[in-house]
């Protein structure tokens, strides 16, 4: 049987999910404030695939109910698959490609002509199918009319012996004898930020500083205003997951990424943070080559993937 999300799922979806993506597990904590208290979630749209009374399996759907922030619209024609799985004694007998197709019924259902897997946000657990670990599901998301949007990647580095470079710091004094400014921001300078943040990137950028509740684990670049900026443990208070992180276009080529990653870097060396890594970037652009510059390097790659369907 195939229905959806109840009461007492909860605990028997993690287990199950656990056994399905070790890789990737999740906690009862995750599950509960990424999906359940979700305001765009909809039970109806997490499909539960029941074998013998127990969960064996599950595909997500999701559409916004709320605007993502302030000024954004509800965005109607799109709809999300953050995630899907069928536990390993169940596969092969068709229960993912019958739970996709359910969740994609839902979302047609609700006037959704363009599905993306995965990247909802703000929850979403990875940015797209890992194809090294889950080969299946990127056959059966081709196989149900998915195509590749691009191939972003995720970046680790270690922090154990970090020391900011001379050439940093001598960037760092160049750029402040310019009238530059490395530092947290004051309270006051939050709404301004979470703004620039929002404006000149994404809205989720700026629920994400909005979320982190307070200045500390933060590095803005100023010179009269907003130049660009760094966070850490502004998603799900994980403190060694970077970012987000930008520059202004008007203010790039100037060395100021470098200089505020390195600082955070710095602090959260500080913090006795053993390492840190973040999920999303272009492999071959100007932020991996910075990112590489500076340590990181790739550990995963990932397919986000689009479909469009017909009502």
């Amino acid at each position: 049987m195939i229905r959806g999300f109840a009461a007492g799922d909860e605990g028997p979806l993690v287990a199950a999910w656990n056994r399905s993506m070790p890789a990737d597990p999740v906690t009862p904590a995750w599950l509960r404030e990424c999906v359940l208290l979700d305001p765009n979630f909809d039970p109806d749209g997490l499909r539960v695939a029941v074998v013998d009374g127990e969960p064996a399996g599950c595909a997500y759907a999701v559409r916004r109910l709320v605007p993502q922030a302030p000024g954004t619209d509800l965005e109607p024609g799109t709809g999300w698959i953050p995630f899907f799985f069928v536990t390993p004694e169940h596969r092969g007998r068709g229960l993912g490609r019958r739970l996709l197709e359910e969740a994609l019924a839902f979302l047609a259902g609700h006037g959704r002509t363009t599905v993306e897997f995965a990247p909802y946000t703000p929850h979403y657990v990875l940015p797209g199918v890992d194809a090294e670990l889950y080969p299946h599901a990127l056959r059966l998301l081709g196989q149900l009319g998915f195509r590749i949007l691009y191939t972003p990647v995720a970046m680790d580095r270690t922090l154990v012996g970090y020391e900011t470079p001379d050439e940093v710091r001598a960037l760092r004094a160049a750029r402040e004898s310019e009238g530059y400014e490395f530092r947290t921001p004051t309270d006051g300078e939050l709404p301004e930020l979470i703004r620039f943040a929002a404006g000149a990137f994404s809205p989720d950028w700026g629920e994400a500083i909005r979320r982190l509740g307070g200045p500390e684990r933060i590095v803005v670049a100023r010179r009269e205003r907003v130049a660009g900026f760094a966070a850490y443990g502004a998603y799900r208070g994980i403190l060694e997951r970077f970012g987000p992180f930008g520059v202004a276009p008007r203010e790039r080529g100037a060395g100021l990424g470098a200089i505020l990653l390195h600082e955070s870097l710095a602090r959260m060396r500080a913090e006795g943070l053993p390492g840190a890594w973040f999920l999303w970037t272009g492999e071959t652009g100007p932020a991996a080559r910075l990112y590489g510059r500076a340590g990181f390097e790739v550990t995963r790659r990932f397919h986000v993937m689009r479909r469009t369907q017909p009502l």
